[in-house]
This record gives structure tokens, sequence and C-alpha cells, in this order.
């Protein structure tokens, strides 16, 4: 009972402080905006998707009415030759995409720092250049675009301040502890209970914005557990930063020296430990500038073409053992062309090796990110919406590894089919649409 009289003594306390009112609207607002910001970036890409789908279709369409024609390829165009397994493949109209889920309506994340749509051929790489190079998470905790995470991470924490910021001290100031210590409960308890109301209000406010973001996006029919996993660590949040400031509002006794306090522990977590972190892994490990990756596309390609053929076709014998024994391995009129069209396969395998270098970088620069997420909550709990919301940096890693494996298909499908001599039609060229765009 006491507990409650004390909710409804805050309530008149809260809503006769125009103060209070107004930043609790701010945050709302500002958490609003962030919403439909996320949801709009989640419409864009899901829109692009579906036109990049469409324009992949007519393409493949295209194709296939030149067999029907018979023809090799357009006339603009002699050189193509789809009956060719290599021109074949190369034309099979194949895309790979970072389908957005419906939580980017409530983080962001790296989103907006990688490309979600690639279009997949034997002479690609997860790292070409329509596929923006990693930004770490704390750089782009730095850069932060406000959506709903941003209002979460960082305004939530400073309207808890200006909620919380005279409880107590006001009284203390006063003279009242003593009375309302006899009257009420013990200062602790009656303290505890005043900021529960913030939290529990806090609480229903938070569940209102997450329910307002699954109205702009369809989370609840295909990502319901990302709802409650944002639940989940909104509280989580919520109840850490209410923590820290139920002990500095415990052994303060002044308005002025609370709110300083509870300020400077706002700036310390929220963007001193943060840049240190940052500062701190940009000196152990510097920005992969590629080099190994830039090395491999404009001078070791090249140093390909001009290795002697008995070399090419050992590491292709090497690659492939299927070749060795194939009826184009045998017909020296036809090897030399087969060696040439499989050049791409040994340019694959050096991309491979150089973007290895480039992904152990990136793995030990989020490994130290995570070794500070013990005294880095902040950035801890930013990792985790970003992962709930599948804009994670690991997300993206995923993503170019599924790139990767799309890419080895097509290599492997284009080399030994051009080996093997075989012949494309119609059927051949769907049955490599069908196959090329589906992951191993």
């Amino acid at each position: 009972m006491r507990e409650l009289n004390i909710f409804v003594y805050e309530w008149k306390h809260f809503s006769r402080n125009p103060f209070k009112v107004v930043a609790l609207l701010l945050f709302v607002l500002a958490s609003v905006y962030g919403l439909h910001n996320g949801a709009n970036l989640y419409n864009e890409q899901t829109s692009e998707i579906d036109k990049i789908n469409q324009q992949a279709t007519e393409g493949r369409q295209q194709y296939l009415a030149y067999y029907d024609e018979g023809k090799k390829g357009p006339d603009n165009r002699p050189w193509i030759d789809l009956s060719t397994p290599f021109w074949a493949v190369w034309y099979s109209e194949i895309y790979h995409f970072k389908t957005p889920s419906p939580a980017l309506v409530y983080s962001v994340g790296q989103a907006e720092q990688y490309g979600f749509y690639k279009r997949v051929s034997f002479r690609a790489s997860p790292y070409d250049a329509d596929m923006t190079k990693e930004i770490a998470n704390p750089e782009r905790l730095q850069t932060g675009t406000l959506d709903f995470t941003f209002a979460l991470l960082f305004l939530l924490p400073l309207l808890l301040l200006i909620l919380l910021y005279n409880l107590k001290s006001a009284e203390a100031e006063q003279g009242f502890l003593q009375l309302i210590e006899v009257q009420v409960a013990s200062k602790n308890t009656w303290l505890l209970s005043r900021i529960a109301f913030y939290v529990v209000l806090l609480f229903i406010v938070i569940i209102a914005l997450l329910v307002y973001g699954a109205i702009l996006t369809p989370v609840f029919s295909s990502a319901f557990t990302a709802f409650s996993q944002m639940l989940l660590y909104s509280v989580l949040y919520l109840f850490l930063w209410s923590t820290i400031f139920y002990f500095i509002l415990r052994s303060g006794t002044s308005i002025m020296g609370n709110t300083l306090k509870m300020a400077g522990v706002w700036l310390l977590l929220s963007f001193i430990v943060p840049g240190t972190v940052h500062q701190w892994i940009s000196l152990v490990k510097p920005v992969n500038l590629m080099t190994d990756f830039i090395d491999v596309k404009r001078d070791q390609r090249q140093e390909l073409f001009q290795q002697p053929d008995s070399i090419t076709k050992s590491q292709l014998n090497t690659l492939f053992p299927e070749i060795v024994d194939s009826p184009v391995a045998n017909d020296d009129s036809k090897s030399n062309f087969a060696m040439n069209r499989s050049f791409a396969a040994l340019e694959n395998e050096l991309t491979k090796k150089s973007i290895a270098s480039i992904e152990a970088d990136n793995n030990e620069k989020n490994g130290l990110v995570k070794s500070t997420f013990w005294f880095n909550p902040v950035v801890f709990f930013q990792n985790h919406f970003n992962s709930i919301a599948e804009s994670h940096y690991d997300d993206y890693q995923d993503y170019r590894r599924e790139i990767q494996k799309l890419i080895d298909t097509q290599v492997s499908t284009m080399v030994l089919d051009v080996w093997h001599d075989v012949k494309v039609d119609k059927e051949k060229y769907m049955e490599y649409s069908n196959k090329l765009s589906r992951l191993p």
C-alpha cells in the first residue's frame, strides 16, 4: 500500500513538472523518428531487391529467347556464344541479396555501410567496389544514425537523468528526509519506490514504441523473436542505468551534486569509454588498406596470363582433378582455349588468399571490441541490438561468405563444363540459373 501511495504521489509530481513531461515527449518523438528511419530503409531495400529480381528475370528471358531463335547471342556482340559454358554462366543473371530483417526498423546498425545486393559472376569477389569495406562497430557508434537504437542508447539515460535528478536531494535540501522516514518508509525504500515509478513508466513507453515499430514493418509476422529480444535487452539497459542512478542518488544530498555525477557517468559510458576503446583499437589494429587485394587485381592477375602454359595447366589440374582426363584435355586444338577460359578459377584462388588476411584483421579487431564489453556497456548493447536486427558486422560477414560460395560454384561449374566440352541449350541455361543461385 505504501508503494502504491508513493506511485500516486510521484505521478502527481511528474505530471506537474513540465520540464520532465517535455523531456519524455521529446524522447518519444526522437524514437518515433528513428523508427521511421529504420522502416524507410527496410522498405527501400525491399523495393530495390524486388526491382533487381524483376530486371534479372527479364534478362534471363531475353537470353532464353536467343536459344528459341537459334542465335548465339546479341547481334551487336558477335563474340558472345551462349552455347558455350563460359558465356552461358556469365549471362546467367545471378544476384545474391542480404534480405533486410523487419527488425531493421529498430536498429539500422551497419546496413547503410554495406551493399545488400551483388551480381555474382565467376570474376566477382565479396570485396568488389560495390561491396563497401568494413567499418568497425565503435566507428559506427561515433557516426550514429538517428534510429530507435540510437535514441535508446543515448537519449534514454539522459531522459532518466532528467526524471530522477531531484529525487531525495530536493527533500534533503529542505530538511524533510527525517519526516519521510518516520511517516512513509525508510529513505532507501522510499527512494527505490520513486525510481521504480519511472522505471515502470519508461518500460510502458518502450513497449509502446516497440509495438509501433512492429506496425511499420512486418515484425510480428516474421520476426517476433526479434521483438521479444529487443524488449528484453531494452529493459536490461533501462535497469542498468536505473541501478547506476539509484546508487548515486542514495549517497548524494544535493541536486547539483547528483546531477553532475549522473551527467558525468552518462558522458563516461556513452562517449569517453567507447571513444577511448576506439582509439586503442585503431592503434593496435590500424585500418586494413586492402593492399593485398589491390595487388591481386592489379599485378598478380597480369602475372597469371604471362606464366607458361605448363604451370597454368598444372595449377588447374590441382584445383580440378576431374579435368585431367576430360575430352578437351586430350585434344591439343581445344586445351589452350579451355585454359584461357579457366583463368577465372586461378584469379578466384588468388583473391581468396588476399581476402583471408583482410578477414583475419577484421576478426581480430572485432575480437578486441568484444573483450571490452565488460566495461563498455553501451557498445555491448549496441552490438546486441544490431545482431537482433541482422545489421551487425557478423551478418554482413556471413553475407560475404555466401557470395564467395556462389562464386566458387560458378567457377567450378564453368571450368568443368568447358573442359568437358558441354554444349549449352535452353534447358542447360535454365539449369545453370537454378543451380548457380542456390547456396551449396
